[in-house]
């Protein structure tokens, strides 16, 4: 054991500036009660003073960027874990330990707590800096926390990947939740991953796009719904998927009863899994989309008056049974759906045995991921992409990913578009009876004001308010508002629908209709931006006729999926010609087709070669 004489303890805290502002300035200090000298008859440092003497010659502290102090070992060591100053697993215990072994004293609770406001006091004269969870770009290298105890990580680029022990490339914070990963094996492949796996091979290739796009910090990443019947594994895949991108040993989680435990479930991994969802309630389904886009929320902090928390979470976020029909419009355009198959009898395994398998391969797993990830980080800066939906980041990176294996994981991922619409409007009351009532009612459908639009879509004329569904709107200003949000969905089940003044004052009114070829025409002709989820945002004209395309243009495509919709009623197959041989694929035969997704048209997307055996 070290022995440090109270003289040098005492210099050491002379020397980190703990100088008291009367002596300094010459004048006499006030003696302490009882006599000139501190308790004990002599002038040894106080435990906090010894506390926070030892963190100054160990430890670097600053605030992050979340305003949360941290502390991290000097620069000559080398780590890359910032510790928090409170909380298990944070500076608080290692100063316990350095005073055990250095005077063989436990520090009270008030001593600690004292000595840590003091570093919190000189961590906000610090600049403030990064503090990742689990992954952080540095340039152009990824670089991903491996959660083991060296602080090793994996740095990986166009050109390769490698595993790291020294250097401070970026900070990384861990949690409870944080587990290990293991060491990636460059030979490995993804069999072993995909036999566990329930799944279709279209669905698989999308899961393994979601899991490469998870290791992407600062881009917005689909909620990835894996949906099923009872018994499809759902939550062993969820399990398995999030145990690649981030080991936890808690994988899943339920879900938060309120913003606050939202907040706490976020916080603490950096792809969150949350089991068994059966209900989405407003305000969670904001805070998902939130989660999603990396917005900021802000809450008041605990214990205070005036001040305020801000949570501020972009994460990827796996769910399991969800009721499609329980998601809002928004959310459901930032959600990938994938349905599990039903497992046969004959090939069920015991859940141990499910376990010891995908551990055994996890290195493999990782190792193959890795490899395809520097595959479409080459050649991702070059890609071209348009005519892009919500979830702009995430399709690019898919071109990438079919750019570099010939799948064709973006025009799958498009395909869903359809049904997560259809899921929407069936979970809604009010977008269903819009629905029901464009589809069975007089074909010039409804224009009129939003009080009338809530008399024109209530179930029957004699049923009192109080008796419409759950969820109804009960004013024409929540008739607006509800049909602002459902209008994606409707928009992609072929409703067109336009707000617009009418008359010399203006009145707001709303127009609803079938979406008819004549609106697919007119779509086309309009087709001529690039949506993507950045942009100016000050340039609020060129925003409004972006955006008046963007409908126009869903509406076009939802026109040709319900033409081919309506021969299919009528048990009159489509007779669509075969594709023509020539790269670029004319619009005529798409509308022909009836097809919603339109890869390689002339005129609705860019020109590009199509795969062989025709369009994607």
């Amino acid at each position: 054991m070290t022995t440090v004489t109270d003289d040098e303890v005492l210099q050491r805290v002379l020397d980190a500036g703990f100088v008291d502002p009367a002596t300094e300035a010459g004048i006499e200090p006030p003696k302490p009660k009882g006599g000139g000298k501190r308790k004990g008859g002599n002038d040894e440092p106080t435990i906090p003073e010894l506390l926070v003497a030892m963190a100054s010659e160990r430890y670097d502290v600053f605030l992050g960027l979340d305003g949360e102090p941290y502390a991290v070992p000097l620069a000559g060591q080398g780590s890359s874990i910032a510790l928090p100053l409170r909380g298990r697993t944070g500076l608080k215990q290692r100063l316990a330990m350095l005073l055990w072994d250095a005077r063989g004293k436990v520090p009270s609770g008030q001593a600690t707590s004292d000595a840590l406001n003091v570093l919190e006091g000189k961590a906000l004269d610090k600049p403030r800096q990064r503090v990742s969870l689990r992954v952080e770009r540095d340039g152009e290298r990824l670089l991903i926390d491996m959660g083991t105890a060296d602080g090793r990580i994996i740095q990986v680029t166009g050109d390769g990947w490698k595993v790291v022990r020294s250097g401070r490339p970026a900070l990384f914070r861990r949690t409870a939740l944080t587990g290990e990963m293991p060491t990636p094996d460059p030979a490995g492949t993804l069999d072993a991953f995909q036999a566990g796996l329930n799944v279709s091979e279209v669905n698989f290739r999308l899961i393994v796009g979601w899991m490469l796009h998870a290791f992407i910090p600062d881009e917005p990443h689909p909620v990835l719904g894996l949906v099923g019947e009872q018994g499809t594994a759902k939550t062993t895949a969820a399990k398995h998927i999030a145990g690649i991108v981030d080991p936890s040993p808690a994988p899943t989680r339920t879900a938060p009863k309120d913003l606050t435990d939202w907040a706490v479930t976020a916080a603490g991994s950096w792809a969150v899994t949350l089991d068994n969802i059966s209900e989405i309630k407003p305000w969670f389904s904001d805070a998902l989309c939130k989660a999603v886009t990396g917005d900021a929320m802000t809450k008041r902090a605990l214990y205070t008056d005036g001040d305020l928390a801000v949570l501020s979470f972009l994460r990827p976020i796996v769910m399991t049974s969800i009721e499609a029909g329980a998601l809002r419009g928004d959310l459901a355009e930032r959600m990938l759906p994938v349905e599990l198959e039903r497992i046969p009898k004959d090939k069920r395994r015991t859940e141990k045995e499910v376990r010891l398998d995908y551990e055994h391969h996890q290195a493999q797993t990782l190792g193959a991921l890795l490899n395809l990830l520097c595959k479409v980080l080459k050649v991702l800066p070059d890609v071209q992409a348009t005519d892009l939906p919500r979830m702009a980041d995430f399709t690019r990176f898919l071109v990438a990913l079919d750019e570099v294996t010939g799948w064709t994981t973006r025009t799958d991922y498009e395909e869903t578009f359809g049904d997560l619409a259809d899921a929407v409007i069936t979970g809604d009351p009010f977008a269903a009876a819009i629905r029901e009532k464009i589809e069975r009612g007089p074909a010039g459908g409804f224009d009129g004001t939003a009080s009338e639009l809530l008399a024109w879509a209530a179930p029957s004329s004699d049923e009192p308010m109080a008796a419409t569904p759950r969820g109804w709107p009960k004013t024409p200003h929540g008739a607006s508002g509800a049909l602002k949000r459902i209008t994606p969905a409707l928009l992609a089940a072929g409703i067109s629908i336009d707000f617009y003044r009418d008359g010399k004052k203006g009145t707001r009114k709303i127009r609803i209709r079938p979406a008819d070829t004549a609106d697919a025409a007119d779509a086309v002709s309009q087709l001529l931006y690039t949506q993507t989820e950045t942009g100016d945002k000050g340039n609020r004209g060129a925003n409004r006729a972006e955006e008046s395309s963007r409908k126009t243009a869903s509406a076009a495509s939802a026109a040709s999926a319900n033409l081919a919709d309506q021969r299919e009623r009528a048990d009159a197959p489509a007779d669509a010609p075969a594709p023509p041989a020539s790269a670029a694929i004319p619009h005529a035969w798409w509308l022909a087709a009836g097809r919603p997704a339109h890869p390689g048209c002339t005129t609705c997307y860019a020109m590009r070669p199509a795969p062989p055996g025709g369009p994607r």
